[in-house]
């Protein structure tokens, strides 16, 4: 069974950084193309980063040049560095699983799989 767990978030002040980790165990993240995820408070959930089998990335505008998505396969480890964190970035943090893709792909619809969410909090 899939599972995915995120952690790393948490409060911090804006212009600074924070990484949050995404641990998946019950299958291997070579198999799997992975993104991350975010929803603010009475906003719909929206992709921030996604992955895809080549390692190839893909980007949000709002968080293009501040994000950075990697994944360790050893570790079965997807990660998200942010930096320049800043309040529009206050959300839960979601990082999620969807079958083989080329290239990086957005659709919420698509991922299978979902961490419970880690919260980012970032105070202006």
């Amino acid at each position: 069974q899939v599972q995915l767990a995120e952690s790393g978030g948490g409060s911090v002040q804006a212009g600074g950084s924070l990484r949050l980790s995404c641990a998946a165990s019950g299958y291997s993240l070579t198999n799997y193309c992975m993104g991350w995820f975010r929803q603010a408070p009475g906003k719909e959930r929206e992709g921030v980063a996604a992955i895809d089998m080549l390692d190839k990335t893909s980007y949000a505008d709002s968080v293009k040049g501040r994000f950075t998505i990697s994944r360790d396969n050893a570790k079965a480890t997807l990660y998200l560095q942010m930096n320049s964190l800043n309040a529009e970035d206050t959300a839960m943090y979601y990082c999620a699983a969807r079958p083989p893709c080329v290239p990086p792909r957005w659709d919420l619809g698509e991922y299978s799989y979902w961490g419970q969410g880690t919260q980012v909090t970032v105070s202006s």
